[in-house]
C-alpha cells in the first residue's frame, strides 16, 4: 500500500536516487520542497536545469566549469608546470581547501577498473597526455589508495615516464580505502609534502 499520492512518490523515489539520499532523507526533502513557495521551487528548479544545460569540462583540465576554463586553469599565478591527477572534481575542491597547493590539476572523472569494465580510454588520461607536450616539469599522481586508484596510478606511472616528465605520488597520509573528499586538510597537506617518485 502506499502512503502518499503518485506525485509524492514520484518526487521521493527521484530523491532517493541521489547519492548518498536514502528513503527517508527523500521524503524529509519532498515535503520540504512541497511546503515552500512556489517562487522558491521554480528558481530551485531553474537553478539545477540551467547548471546541467551550462556546466562543462573545463578545455584544459576536464574539472566541471561553466567557463571554458576553470578559475585555477585560468589563473596566471598557478603552476602550470605542475600537474596534480585526481579521480574526480570533489578530489580537487579537497586539495583546493589546503590553499597550499600552487600547481593546477586534472581531472580523470574515474578510475581504471576492470571489473567495473572501466579502462584507460574510458577516463581522462588522451586529455593528460596532450597536456604533457606543453611545458611539464611534474606530473603529481593524487588518485585515491583503493585497488582502482592504485591500478589507476601505476598505469598513469608507466605511460607517462616515457616522455621524460617527473611523476611522483602522493604519500600514504592518505588512509587506503579513503576517498579524498573526506579527509581533513592536514592530512591531504601531509600527503602532498610527502609525495614520492614512482
Amino acid at each position: 500500500m502506499e502512503l502518499y499520492s503518485g506525485h509524492i512518490n514520484r518526487l521521493i523515489e527521484e530523491l532517493a536516487n541521489l547519492p548518498g539520499i536514502g528513503t527517508k532523507s527523500a521524503q524529509r526533502m519532498a515535503f520540504y520542497l512541497i511546503n515552500l513557495p512556489q517562487e522558491r521551487v521554480e528558481r530551485f528548479a531553474h537553478t539545477v536545469l540551467e547548471a546541467r544545460e551550462k556546466v562543462q569540462h573545463c578545455k584544459q583540465c576536464c574539472t566541471l566549469t561553466d567557463q571554458e576554463l576553470c578559475p585555477v586553469c585560468a589563473n596566471d599565478r598557478r603552476d602550470h608546470a605542475t600537474i596534480m591527477v585526481v579521480e574526480n572534481p570533489r578530489d580537487l575542491a579537497a586539495y583546493e581547501k589546503t590553499g597550499r597547493y600552487e600547481g593546477v590539476y586534472h581531472v580523470l572523472h574515474g578510475a581504471i577498473s576492470p571489473m567495473l569494465g572501466i579502462g584507460p580510454g574510458d577516463i581522462k588520461l588522451k586529455e593528460l597526455m596532450a597536456r604533457l607536450q606543453g611545458d611539464v616539469s611534474e606530473v603529481i599522481i593524487a588518485t585515491n589508495s583503493s585497488l582502482e586508484g592504485e591500478t589507476t596510478a601505476m598505469y598513469i606511472s608507466k605511460l607517462i615516464k616515457p616522455a621524460g616528465v617527473r611523476v611522483t605520488r602522493i604519500a600514504s597520509g592518505v588512509p587506503v580505502g579513503g576517498d579524498l573528499e573526506y579527509i581533513d586538510e592536514v592530512t591531504l597537506l601531509r600527503a602532498l609534502e610527502g609525495r614520492t617518485e614512482l
